[in-house]
């Protein structure tokens, strides 16, 4: 059976969900971090700058609208370091992008809890001022772990790496329900371990610090399905995977296909938006794993590069995706955020806006 309803997410045209901070509001941070402005102040500000980038989604043709992540400075420590347990604190450590930049570990020193939720207020406020989809996006657990290790999860708090997977999954549920309560049928887990453990060399050191690539595979397949085993029936749930993207960099190469069978076999979830936009991520082949009851959100417009793409290349490649996969099983979307980080990627907002049109404009064409 193919999927065949384009009126519910993930949509047609879709995007991953940060966008570049204007002006405005790197200098509000600014700021807010020399102590010139309170948080009130700043809060002011996001509310302004969030209700104008919602406009602009919604003129470009986006049926999802974020709000840019623009309460974040990272698309995954502000969410992570929020539960209780996980912190930021360990000396960074694994793979570093290619321009040098390395990624700080996670560490766990005490019971993973959440109490009274994540980022909440974020949620309702896009809501409120949304009349389309909103769509809320949160790092993966898988990140949790991957991002320090067994090393660096306390044998005293958790002598049984069990528990500590039962605890942070238990965690996630509950922000899921916090999240549906609020209101939220679009949730999106962003997750860069898939795509990361295609490359050998990321591979060689997960293996080096005592960790079997293929079985982590399939713990953060088991992760992430057990993250969602209460999700309620009317949340659609896809979770986003690339290979590293801060200041227009990257961390990882290779096709999916080291990854590919068994992530599609186990993960639980609507759709899955994937990293296309170069040969680094390889060819469509390992789509012919994917279940047709899903949805690909081929990630193909670059948020890297301010070089727009064509329609007809675009329209070359979906149709090259799709002798792998039917046609009514694709969408379109850039292939990652155009800011994971505050700092954003190499372009500028007219730039971002182009794309974002784009992405709209070959979508109607392609599907009507």
């Amino acid at each position: 059976m193919t999927y065949q309803n384009s009126s519910k997410p993930p949509f047609r045209a879709d995007h991953v969900g940060s966008l570049l901070r204007p002006t405005t509001l790197h200098e509000a941070r600014e700021k807010f971090a020399s102590g010139d402005m309170t948080s009130n102040d700043l809060r002011q500000i996001e509310d302004k700058c969030i209700s104008e980038v919602i406009k602009k989604q919604e003129a470009a043709g986006m049926k999802a609208i974020t709000d840019g992540e623009f309460r974040r400075a990272s698309w995954h420590y502000d969410f992570l370091c929020s539960l209780e347990g996980i912190e930021q604190t360990a000396p960074p450590q694994g793979p570093a992008f290619k321009m040098g930049h390395q990624i700080n570990s996670l560490s766990i020193s005490s019971k993973i809890t959440n109490p009274s939720g994540v980022m909440l207020g974020h949620f309702r406020f896009l809501k409120e001022t949304t009349k389309a989809t909103p769509k809320f996006c949160i790092p993966s657990p898988s990140l949790a772990y991957h991002r320090g290790g067994r090393d660096l999860i306390d044998g005293t708090v958790y002598p049984d790496i069990e528990e500590f997977w039962f605890d942070l999954c238990a965690a996630y549920q509950n922000e899921i329900a916090y999240l549906s309560d609020a209101g939220c049928n679009y949730l999106q887990l962003d997750d860069t371990t898939f795509a990361m453990l295609c490359d050998p060399k990321i591979r060689d050191q997960m293996t080096e610090r005592g960790d079997d690539p293929n079985q982590l595979i399939k713990t953060y397949a088991k992760g992430i399905a057990n993250a969602l085993s209460e999700k309620p029936a009317d949340m659609t749930v896809t979770v986003h995977m690339c290979r590293g993207n801060f200041k227009s960099s990257w961390i990882a190469e290779g096709g999916y296909e080291a990854v590919a069978e068994t992530m599609f076999s186990n993960l639980p979830v609507d759709g899955f938006f994937m990293e296309w936009d170069t040969d680094r991520a390889g060819s469509f082949e390992p789509l012919r794993y994917a279940p047709r009851d899903k949805i690909i959100v081929l990630g193909l417009v670059s948020t890297k590069l301010p070089h727009l793409e064509t329609k007809d290349d675009l329209k070359r490649r979906i149709d090259d995706a799709a002798k792998y996969i039917p046609l009514e099983n694709l969408c379109l979307s850039p292939q990652c955020g155009f800011a994971s980080m505050a700092v954003g990627n190499n372009l500028s907002e007219d730039d971002q806006w182009r794309k974002l049109a784009l992405v709209a404009e070959t979508s109607e064409e392609v599907w009507g």
